[in-house]
């Protein structure tokens, strides 16, 4: 049986554009494993969409002046521009607000309900006066209780990522109005029973201790520990899917229902375009024929451990739960985080427009905060770029074929015979690229970044013991193998480097005059990878592939994004 790889990121709130605390939390570590998997031949379903209910949507849409539906509209084109841009390579990006997202959602809530996990409870609220409204939770902030930031929204602090009640606030007031002439009212809502669950989920998660990373496991444990309390699953809003039981007309389920849900509501709508070749069962209802990894910032590793596998275990169905969950900290910038409501940080369309999105992709990920959070600035920006890109990578591949080029002629040189120093290159790049792709396979991705720049590295070493621009005067066979050599390592580093530079990668391929349709991994001997292409073949002339970063440049970027400099 071949096994299908289900990949999904978290999906991206509608609210205004992601910045790259976004970008490396979810989005591009899923788009590295998806173009790697797919390289590999395996049956790859990669999956994402804007997040478009609850309500900051509301919100955002009310400061804009639009209706609420046409911004989800106007803001998830934005999104698919930006993802585009960035290269990602998601097999649909689809929008949690369709009729497919309400069908599942009335589906899985009907089966919650049906099999005694959906209690009614009535609950004190918040409610504006001045708003004449029951307040959800993101209409309220105020300072947490816990840690004390001024800007908790009423349903989690964004600083100690500690979930809260709205009531738990201290000094709140509406994100509507800016009122604190708010009272405490009761009014009835829909819960899930998460407690009842708890012992199968504790059960499940038990099975995850030692294949999921640290930063997942322990904030699940976390959650287990401190006792499961029944999670509300409505909200008195106009904006979203309409509570689908008696008594409920007026108000609708929550963001953090329906949202997860979203990712089985996106295959259906991607299956729905090609009914008779796509079929979203095979993908959410048959288990055992699928490996599912989700990709998220640990922020949201709660509701993906926790509240959505113990809903879809709710329903008695034989749903398809997550097997991996990479959890991602954070990307700071200026010591804090990057924020998209303060409006901190690079955000990804700005990004794009400054540099490529190769750098960004690349710098990114030889830095994702994986086991800790890691630390953004323009000049470590600069130097990584700088180095590992331009001196390293393409300083190689410009030096090769300039060589190659004034004394062979724009074409693999012929001449010579492998000898002992090609042998200890290709024992080196057999090992390197093996621990590449095994970090790349467990989702190591510093590591595995770190053994591709030593790749590059080993390159430039080879080139610089054979001195083939002085050996060509006395041996021009030994400098053809050493050219011819190289040459054929351009193209294997073309190939390795296409899940996080797939435009690079495709430049590369180009320069040798190689197609670009179709990536298979590299998985012969490097005796073998190194001699694929033979005296002849013909090259275009070379061009340089990176731009360095000037110091003034860095510090343009410095004061237009407001990146403070330490005393």
């Amino acid at each position: 049986m071949t096994t299908k790889y289900l990949i999904t990121s978290a999906l991206p709130y509608i609210n205004g554009l992601p910045h790259l605390g976004h970008m490396v939390g979810c989005l591009l570590p899923s788009d590295v494993y998806a173009r790697f998997m797919r390289m590999q031949g395996e049956d790859v379903l990669y999956i994402c969409g804007t997040d478009e209910h609850g309500t900051a949507s509301e919100v955002a849409a009310l400061k804009a002046g639009v209706d609420v539906e046409k911004y989800c509209d106007e803001f998830h084109k934005k999104h698919a521009e930006v993802y585009k841009a960035f290269n990602l390579s998601f097999d649909y990006f689809g929008r949690t607000s369709t009729e497919q997202n309400k069908e599942m959602t009335y589906r899985i809530a009907s089966a919650l309900d049906k099999n005694g996990f959906i209690e009614e409870k009535t609950i004190k609220q918040i409610f504006s006066v001045d708003d004449n409204q029951f307040l959800a939770d993101r209409y309220i902030t105020g300072t947490c209780p816990y840690c004390g930031y001024e800007k908790a929204r009423g349903d989690q602090c964004e600083n100690c990522t500690k979930v809260l009640e709205p009531t738990e606030l201290i000094n709140p007031k509406s994100t509507i109005s800016g009122s604190t002439n708010l009272e405490v009212r009761e009014t009835k809502h829909l819960f899930i029973k998460l407690e009842a669950l708890q012992p199968e989920l504790k059960k499940w998660l038990e099975t995850k201790e030692f294949s999921w990373p640290e930063v997942a496991y322990s904030i699940a444990q976390k959650w287990l520990k401190e006792g499961l309390q029944p999670r509300c699953i409505t909200r008195d809003l106009k904006w979203g899917f309409k509570v689908n039981k008696p008594g409920y007309e007026d108000k609708v389920f929550y963001v953090w229902f329906d949202a997860p849900i979203g990712y089985i509501g996106i295959t259906k709508q991607w299956s729905d375009e090609k009914p008779a070749e796509r079929n979203w069962e095979d993908w959410w209802l048959k288990p055992d024929e699928v490996h599912y990894v989700e990709f998220m910032g640990k922020d949201n590793v709660p509701y993906h451990s926790i509240t959505f596998p113990a809903t879809l275990m709710g329903t008695r169905e034989n749903w398809k739960l997550v097997d991996y969950l990479k959890g991602m900290s954070y990307l700071t910038f200026n010591g804090g985080k990057f924020s998209k409501s303060e409006k901190v940080g690079i955000f990804c369309d700005q990004a794009v427009e400054e540099f490529p999105a190769d750098y960004w992709r690349y710098w990114l990920m030889a830095n994702a905060p994986e086991s800790s959070d890691s630390s953004f600035t323009f000049e470590g920006f600069a130097n990584t770029i700088n180095k590992d890109l331009n001196d390293v990578l393409g300083n190689f591949i410009n030096r090769v074929l300039k060589m190659t080029t004034s004394n062979f002629g724009q074409q693999v040189p012929e001449g010579g015979e492998a000898g002992a120093d090609e042998e200890a290159l290709y024992n080196r790049v057999d090992e390197l690229i093996n621990d590449y792709t095994t970090y790349l396979k467990e989702l190591e991705y510093r590591k595995a970044f770190t053994a591709l720049r030593e790749l590059w590295v080993e390159g430039n070493n080879y080139i610089a013991r054979n001195e083939p621009w002085k050996v060509v005067k006395t041996d021009k066979a030994r400098a053809a193998t050493v050219l011819r050599t190289a040459i054929n390592l351009i193209r294997v580093f073309a190939i390795l480097s296409y899940p996080v530079m797939p435009t690079t990668a495709e430049k590369m391929m180009a320069l040798l005059k190689l197609p670009t349709d179709k990536w298979e991994w590299i998985k012969k001997p490097a005796a073998e990878e190194l001699t694929t292409l033979k005296a002849g073949h013909a090259f275009n002339a070379p061009e340089l592939l990176f731009t360095k970063i000037s110091p003034e440049k860095v510090e343009e970027m410095a004061i237009k994004y407001k990146e403070k400099k330490e005393a």
